[in-house]
C-alpha cells in the first residue's frame, strides 16, 4: 500500500503539470482563433505583436512548471544581452528539454513570444500545435534529399518582409546526442571522417543546411547568432559514465538539480555566408562545444566536474513572470469544463481544430 502510494505520488509529479500544459490549449487557441479573426482588416505588424503576447502567455506558464516547480537551478556562463534581438539560436541537442532551454534564455530577454522553431516534419502532427507553430512562423523542415530549401526560405522572407521579430531556435545535429544509442553516434563519427572533419564525442556531426539558409535569407534582419550548449546535471552514473539527458518527465519529476547553460554571441558579421567556409565555421563552434561538454562531464580535477570553465552565475526566475499566465490560462479553462456547452466546445476544439490544422499544414501550398 505504501509503496503504491509513493509511486502514485511520484507520477503525479508530471501528470499534474501535464494536465495543465494540454488542458489549457483549446482555451488558447480559441483565443488566438477570436484575435486572428479581429485583426483581419488590420496591418500585419499589429497581428503579430498581439500574436507574439499570446504566445508568450502560453510559453511563460510551460516555464512555470519547468522552472518555479521542479525548482531546478538555472546556471548561466557567458553575459546575456538585455535588449531583445533578431537571432539566430544555435545549440547542442540532447533531450525535449531542450526546446524548454531556449524558452528560459529568451524569457531574461523578454523575447519570449520572439521564438520560433526549425522542427522535424513530423512534428506537424501534434494536435493542434503542429498547425499553430507553423501559424506563429516556425518552419517545418525534412532531412537529406527530401529537404526543401525554397519552402523555407520563402517561409523565413515572408516573414522578415513585414519585419517579424526573429528568436530562431535551430539544432543543427538533426537529431538528439544519447550516450545510450552508439549506432548514431558511430554514424556520425563515420560520416566526419567521411568529410575530413575533426570526429566529435559529447555532440553529433552538425548538418549546415537548415542553419546555413536562415542565416543567409535573414542577414538583413539579423543581429547575431546565439551559440548555446546546455549540460544536464546528474546524468552521469557511478562508474563516471555519461548517460541519456532527462526526458520530460523526468524533468517534471524534479530529477535534475541543476542546468548548465555556456552562452555566446556572434555577431551576424562575423558569420561566413560562402557554404564551404560556413561549414567549416559550424563545425569549429560544435568542436568548441565538444571541449566545453568533455571537459564538463570527464575533467580530471573534481571541482572542475559539472560545471563549465569560466565565471557563473545562478539565475532565478522571478514567479511573478510565469504565476499570471497559469492564472489567466486556467481562468479561461476552468469555465469551459463547468458547463455542457464549454466541456462540448472544448471537445469540439480538440477534435475539429486537430483535423483542420492537419490539413492546413499538410495541403496548404
Amino acid at each position: 500500500m505504501l509503496l503504491s502510494l509513493v509511486v502514485h505520488t511520484y507520477s503525479l509529479r508530471y501528470w499534474f503539470p501535464a494536465a495543465v500544459m494540454l488542458g489549457t490549449a483549446p482555451a488558447y487557441l480559441l483565443s488566438w482563433v477570436a484575435w486572428r479573426l479581429l485583426s483581419c482588416v488590420l496591418p500585419c505588424r499589429f497581428y503579430h505583436a498581439i500574436d507574439d503576447r499570446i504566445y508568450s502567455v502560453y510559453q511563460s506558464m510551460v516555464l512555470f512548471f519547468f522552472e518555479n516547480y521542479t525548482g531546478v537551478e538555472v546556471v548561466i556562463y557567458g553575459d546575456i544581452p538585455k535588449k531583445k534581438e533578431n537571432v539566430v539560436y544555435l545549440s547542442n541537442h540532447q533531450c525535449t528539454v531542450d526546446w524548454i532551454i531556449a524558452d528560459m534564455l529568451a524569457i531574461r530577454q523578454d523575447a519570449l513570444g520572439h521564438l520560433r522553431y526549425v522542427l522535424k516534419d513530423g512534428l506537424r502532427w501534434l494536435p493542434l500545435y503542429g498547425w499553430y507553430f507553423s501559424q506563429h512562423g516556425g518552419v517545418y523542415v525534412k532531412r537529406s534529399a527530401k529537404f526543401d530549401e525554397k519552402a523555407m526560405k520563402n517561409k523565413l522572407l515572408s516573414q522578415t518582409k513585414i519585419g517579424t521579430p526573429m528568436y530562431l531556435v535551430i539544432f543543427p545535429e538533426g537529431t538528439r546526442y544519447n550516450p545510450d544509442l552508439r549506432k548514431v553516434i558511430s554514424d556520425s563519427q563515420a560520416f566526419a571522417k567521411k568529410e575530413g572533419l575533426a570526429v566529435l564525442k559529447h555532440v553529433l556531426t552538425p548538418r549546415m543546411k537548415a542553419a546555413h539558409i536562415a542565416i543567409e535569407t535573414m542577414k538583413g534582419h539579423l543581429d547575431a547568432v546565439y551559440d548555446v550548449t546546455v549540460a544536464y546535471e546528474g546524468t552521469v552514473d557511478a562508474r563516471g559514465q555519461r548517460g541519456a539527458a532527462p526526458s520530460m518527465p523526468e524533468f517534471l519529476c524534479k530529477e535534475c538539480p541543476r542546468v548548465h547553460i555556456y552562452f555566446e554571441r556572434v555577431d551576424v558579421k562575423e558569420v561566413p555566408q560562402e557554404t564551404v567556409f560556413f561549414r567549416r565555421w559550424l563545425h569549429e563552434r560544435f568542436e568548441i562545444k565538444d571541449r566545453l561538454l568533455t571537459s564538463f562531464y570527464e575533467s580530471e580535477e573534481p571541482e572542475k566536474r559539472n560545471k563549465f570553465p569560466g565565471e557563473s552565475r545562478r539565475s532565478p526566475l522571478s514567479i511573478k513572470k510565469t504565476l499570471p499566465s497559469l492564472l489567466i490560462l486556467g481562468g479561461l479553462t476552468l469555465p469551459m469544463l463547468l458547463t455542457e456547452s464549454g466541456r462540448k466546445l472544448y471537445i469540439n476544439t480538440w477534435v475539429y481544430g486537430t483535423l483542420a490544422g492537419w490539413l492546413w499544414v499538410n495541403f496548404r501550398p
